[in-house]
């Protein structure tokens, strides 16, 4: 499905490379995407919101400061003219934030967060906002209270979430990147499923300032793009302090686009975490992933078989702390201030309030949340010990390939079972990045890797090696008729 007609389709470096020379302009840009949206979005449901007509007197804006200053125009403003897609739980000045949700359906936000405004001040050009779980509790984006999305490669399954509409929206090539957040394989989970790249930074590494909380101590900010190339661009741009988020670190965040240029994977050590493939792990998963070592080992990296604590520890940790700060962080939902009565609460949210108040009441808090902290900081302690004998770690990103719509109903448990091979990195607040690495059964097959807290510049040096010699993620869904 490479048209080389629509101008959707271009990376993001492309997209950025054709405008300096003035081979296509914004104004077409964004036009591609808008019609593009309006012929796949009916079906695949991507979308909840868009501004077409803000989004291309933008792109007129952008045009004209093109024509007057040329290429310099892009010193101040890397991202100019470039449309993305806004995972709709991040604050939009004077544009509705829902989070999927009917409590918040009428949410106008009074501020931007920082995400958004970055890229505003870097200027990339918003579409509109897309579908997700709400509040970001699910991993199939069917929990969102509007509509459920569908995966661009066969429309009878489900993108994955909570970010799934960010990642049909980029598969699909309605619009050039977009954001989303990962509190545990919300950002991976979609992109593998979509057959995309999606990055999570280090907790800390991307301000979470306006983006509605679900758990404050795992919300990470992340992207959804068409290569690694593209991620590392963009992060470059949104990474960095936060005076409004005292969480973001003071570590002052690299170029990462320059430092993947001329990455040296030779004597790079990655890791083999053992107990990542002892999982049930779909046949055609485990060949592609086992393919992708290979070739990593043959592109002169290390691989050293490591010893991880089993991921199956980390469903119990998650559930718990995540419960827990879902139950905080909704409180102040209460109808009076903003958003709805509480009974426009969805099931899933109500259930996991319950949960998280249950196990925080007197008499259980020690008995759950304050055990599953001391586990927490074994997780942690268990990833530093390994990046003591490798740079990185690499395993499946998701155990099986995109399931049926209506899964996540089959299972109280199916984002858990599902992200269990990320929940462990994400408790412990690392980096990773997941890229495309096969097919099965027709349906796209990721790898991660996973980096020490800040190491963003290698696992996605590496994995931009990798994608220099591959052309998984040149791949898209040509969404016929199925």
């Amino acid at each position: 499905m490479n048209n080389t007609k629509n101008t959707n389709y271009l990376t993001l470096l492309d997209s950025i490379t054709k405008l300096k020379s003035g081979e296509i302009s914004s104004t077409q840009l964004v036009e591609d995407c808008f019609s593009q949206i309006e012929r796949f979005d009916p079906e695949l449901k991507a979308f909840i919101y868009l501004q077409k007509a803000t989004a291309l007197k933008e792109a007129e804006l952008a045009d004209k400061k093109i024509k007057n200053q040329g290429v310099g125009a892009f010193s101040t403003q890397p991202l100019l003219g470039i449309p993305y897609a806004c995972k709709d739980n991040f604050s939009t000045l004077g544009v509705q934030t829902t989070a999927s949700s009917s409590i918040l359906k009428n949410y106008i936000p009074p501020f931007e967060s920082t995400v958004t405004k970055k890229l505003k001040d870097a200027g990339a050009i918003m579409l509109g906002k897309t579908n997700m779980d709400a509040f970001a509790h699910g991993s199939s984006t069917e929990n969102s209270d509007f509509f459920p999305t569908k995966n661009p490669w066969d429309k009878t399954r489900v993108p994955g979430g909570s970010s799934g509409g960010s990642a049909v929206a980029v598969a699909s090539n309605m619009c050039i990147f977009a954001i989303g957040s990962e509190t545990a394989g919300s950002i991976r989970g979609p992109a593998v499923w979509c057959g995309v790249t999606g990055l999570k930074p280090t907790y800390g590494r991307v301000s979470r300032y306006g983006v509605v909380a679900m758990a404050s101590s795992t919300d990470s900010p992340g992207l959804i793009t068409k290569s690694v190339m593209d991620s590392a661009q963009v992060l470059s741009l949104i990474a960095g302090k936060d005076e409004f988020d005292a969480t973001t670190s003071p570590e002052k965040p690299s170029d990462y686009f320059s430092q993947i240029l001329d990455f040296n994977i030779k004597g790079m050590k990655i890791g083999i975490p053992k107990s990542y493939f002892t999982l049930e792990l779909e046949d055609g998963v485990r060949l592609s992933v086992e393919g992708a070592i290979k070739k990593l080992e043959d592109l002169g990296a290390t691989i050293v078989e490591i010893d991880l604590l089993d991921p199956k520890y980390s469903i119990g940790v998650y559930t718990i702390l995540q419960r827990s700060e879902v139950s905080s962080n909704l409180a102040r939902l209460d109808g009076i201030r903003y958003g709805g009565p509480r009974t426009q609460f969805g099931f899933e949210a109500k259930k996991r309030m319950m949960l998280g108040a249950y196990v925080l009441s007197a008499g259980y808090y020690d008995q759950y949340y304050a055990k599953a902290q001391k586990v927490r900081t074994l997780i942690l302690e268990d990833f530093n010990n390994a990046y003591k004998k490798v740079d990185v770690i690499l395993g499946p990103t998701m155990p099986g390939i995109a399931p049926e719509l209506g899964a996540a109903d089959a299972s109280p448990l199916f984002g858990e079972l599902a992200d269990i091979l990320q929940e462990p990195s994400s408790i412990a607040g690392l980096c990773a990045v997941t890229v495309p690495c096969g097919f099965s059964q027709g349906l796209p097959v990721g790898f991660q890797l996973i980096g020490n807290y800040f190491d963003e510049n290698k696992v996605l040096g590496i994995s931009y090696v990798y994608q220099q010699h591959t052309d998984f993620h040149t791949k898209f869904p040509t969404m016929g008729e199925k």
